[in-house]
């Protein structure tokens, strides 16, 4: 189970998180109270192991731009997670090694998702990266045989109902493992990466579950 610890604002709380077993951090570059500086998330992705790996979080920034801080900050993949078209999908993903695209979970677009070209897709609540939850049967019903990453309100207490549910490839999560807008709690860190962990290891036997992480060190390294 791929878990993804979103919102990192300092490297205290960055490398919490990779001690507490997380496979991913997220440095937003969108407006958001956990907004972060390119230099800063360069400066934290520095200090994190190569298996773990660094995503740079945008909303409907213009293509260059986001390849243009991918190249600065040196991080490993790009989140887009706004309303990207298919073109700007693919001409990011062109120059960056892995894309991971965001989907409300009621839109029409998640059936066109292979037009993307993205690496994984993201399904979310209606209004992205608010921490809302939502009817995790959308998630279900939108999978079609993708990878995706369950997003929208997940906290450690009900993380293994939506695993169990939905068999996403992955879970991320920013505000439900928060003390305070912006600060990660790290019992709810550990709370949250331990219930996916375990959750992941009971449904792992049931046939068509894809819980093989991406093999990072085939996609290139860093950008």
């Amino acid at each position: 189970m791929f878990v993804k610890i979103c919102g990192i604002t300092s490297e205290n709380e960055g490398l919490l998180a990779v001690a507490m077993g997380a496979d991913a951090l997220g440095f937003l570059f969108a407006p958001s109270p956990r907004r972060i500086s390119p230099a800063k998330a360069a400066d934290i992705a520095r200090r994190v192991p190569a298996n773990v790996l660094t995503v740079g979080v945008f909303r409907d920034e213009a293509p260059g731009v986001v390849v243009e801080i991918m190249l600065k900050t040196r991080l490993r993949a790009a989140q887009l997670h706004g309303h990207e078209s298919p073109a700007a999908t693919r001409e990011i993903r062109a120059q960056v090694p892995f894309v991971i695209k965001a989907f409300p979970a009621a839109s029409p677009e998640i059936g066109k998702a292979g037009e993307y070209g993205a690496d994984v897709i993201l399904i979310d609540a209606q209004n992205p990266g608010t921490g809302e939850v939502f009817d995790w049967a959308l998630a279900e019903r939108s999978a079609g045989g993708r990878r995706v990453i369950l997003a929208g309100g997940l906290t450690p207490d009900n993380v293994a109902a939506a695993i169990a549910q939905t068999r996403p490839w992955g879970v991320d999560v920013s505000s439900g493992v928060e003390s305070a807008p912006g600060r990660k709690d790290p019992r709810l860190v550990r709370s949250f990466v331990r219930a996916a962990k375990a959750a992941d290891e009971a449904s792992n036997a049931t046939p068509g579950h894809d819980s093989g992480l991406y093999d990072w060190s085939a996609a290139g390294g860093s950008v």
